[in-house]
């Protein structure tokens, strides 16, 4: 029974052994499109914040504790400002930042290298002067000491357009680089007039000093003409009592200017980090604020850097479908397999057509080598000479013939290809009837000398 199955059954062993080359190429393949197209996700991404008690930290910590839902950990690293945060990207020391809008005009290299996740706030210009300085225009702050900050941000550059666009020579006044929190001091301490920031409401330093007697906000009346100066503002408004509406806090609207807050990363950030900051941002600036209304950001606009592929279409049609569902690693990780499944397909459907016949071939190959094994002896039959000893060498053939027919009948093969083998088996047969009679003919075949006439004998000549 095992004998007849053995001779029945389909061969799996040929069947592996023609096809598993072409599975382990395969599977290599499919391996490599999987690392290559789109790889893992890293877990740890450092994100470039801003000064101490300023906006950008405390909005940094919210997408630190957003990642941290998904197993990301988001290493935060303080900095001075806009300017030293698009600095840190463009050498590669930060993988993502917060960044100002208009600070990467004119830059081709940031453009190049960098993508926006969108605009995620307005971040007014706050200009705090003591009750003491009398100051209606920005034309009357020549003399006096305001701290713009240091370099590293984008307060100095932005503040030195708006006093360009005004005629004021910077200087026309004393100019401090001191960091916001020390700046505050100062000024409260009365060592000088006023100081600049921008930066969301939600920094503690400006929910302060709203609410400290003896300073006041100033208020850009002439807001709507800066805008149309300089494209990269916007004209906000501070309404009135929005600080504290028991206390009337402020007790008047004011018009501030302002530029908007992006989120720029390098270009080779992953693509699904990408969507998870931008997931994180509809959740932590999607509200309504001082400022904006609600799903006004984050927002695609505001930005000179071109924003993201994963960006732009978590704007347009939301989160990715998985994502609504499941788990982010479990909806990356089958959002990832199309990519082996397109590659799988691509190789399979040309390997499909060739696997079938080197499956028939390797099956009748063994077969096929006791024909080789067959032609050989008939070629040893066709040379032997006319003085060659035909009995033996028909012995020694069909001794030859029986080898090969044994051998062949030790040759298991499926059964839909039998009619091979029992072929073999018939031209065995074959060649060996050919082997009798051309031996058998040898010997009874008539000399050529007996089949002639006798030659005539001589008759004597006559006397």
């Amino acid at each position: 029974m095992t004998k007849i199955r053995k001779f029945t059954q389909f061969s799996l062993r040929d069947l592996l052994a023609t096809s598993a080359p072409m599975l382990a190429l395969v599977a290599v393949l499919c391996y490599l499109a999987y690392l290559l197209v789109d790889p893992t996700p890293p877990r740890t991404v450092t994100l470039s914040t801003g000064q101490f008690n300023s906006a950008y930290e405390e909005f940094a910590r919210k997408y630190a504790a957003e990642l941290a839902r998904d197993g990301i950990k988001v290493t935060l690293r303080p900095s001075l400002g806009s300017a030293e945060n698009l600095q840190r990207l463009l050498d590669g020391k930060t993988d993502i930042a917060f960044v100002q809008s208009g600070s990467a005009t004119g830059n081709e290299k940031a453009k190049e290298q960098l993508i926006s996740i969108g605009s995620l706030f307005t971040e007014p210009v706050w200009l705090f002067l003591r009750d003491s300085a009398k100051v209606d225009q920005l034309t009357d702050l020549r003399g006096l000491k305001i701290n713009l900050g240091p370099e590293g941000t984008g307060v100095p550059k932005l503040f030195r357009e708006i006093l360009d666009s005004n005629g004021v020579e910077p200087g026309q006044l004393t100019i401090g680089a001191l960091e916001n929190t020390p700046a505050t001091v100062e000024l409260l301490e009365g060592r000088i007039d006023g100081l600049v920031f921008s930066s969301a409401p939600e920094s503690p330093l400006i929910q302060m000093l709203l609410q400290t007697p003896g300073i006041r906000l100033f208020n850009f009346s002439q807001a709507e003409a800066y805008t149309r100066r300089l494209p990269h503002l916007t004209h906000v408004l501070l309404p009135r009592g929005i600080v504290d509406l028991g206390r009337d806090l402020p007790a008047q609207d004011y018009h501030l200017i302002a530029p908007t807050a992006t989120l720029v990363a390098r270009r080779d950030l992953h693509p699904a980090l990408v969507q998870l900051f931008v997931q994180a941002a509809s959740g932590i600036h999607g509200g309504t604020g001082w400022f904006q209304r609600q799903g006004e950001f984050p927002s695609e606009k505001f930005t000179e850097i071109p924003v993201a592929r994963a960006a732009s279409k978590f704007y347009k049609d939301g989160p990715p479908f998985l994502q609504r569902y499941m788990s982010f690693w479990l909806a990356n990780l089958l959002d990832r397999m199309w990519v082996v499944v397109v590659a799988l397909a691509a190789l399979w459907i040309p390997l499909s057509r060739v696997l079938p016949p080197l499956y028939v071939w390797r099956v009748r190959s063994r077969v096929f080598r006791w024909y080789g094994q067959l032609r050989k002896v008939e070629q040893q039959l066709d040379a032997a000479g006319p003085d060659a000893d035909r009995a033996e060498l028909a012995r020694i053939l069909l001794q030859r013939l029986d080898q090969i027919e044994e051998g062949a009948n030790r040759v298991s093969l499926p059964l839909a290809f039998a009619d091979v083998l029992y072929g073999l088996r018939s031209h065995i047969n074959l060649v060996r009837q050919r082997i009798r009679a051309t031996v058998l003919r040898k010997e009874h075949a008539v000399p050529a000398s007996e089949g002639l006439p006798a030659e005539p004998k001589a008759v004597p000549d006559a006397p």
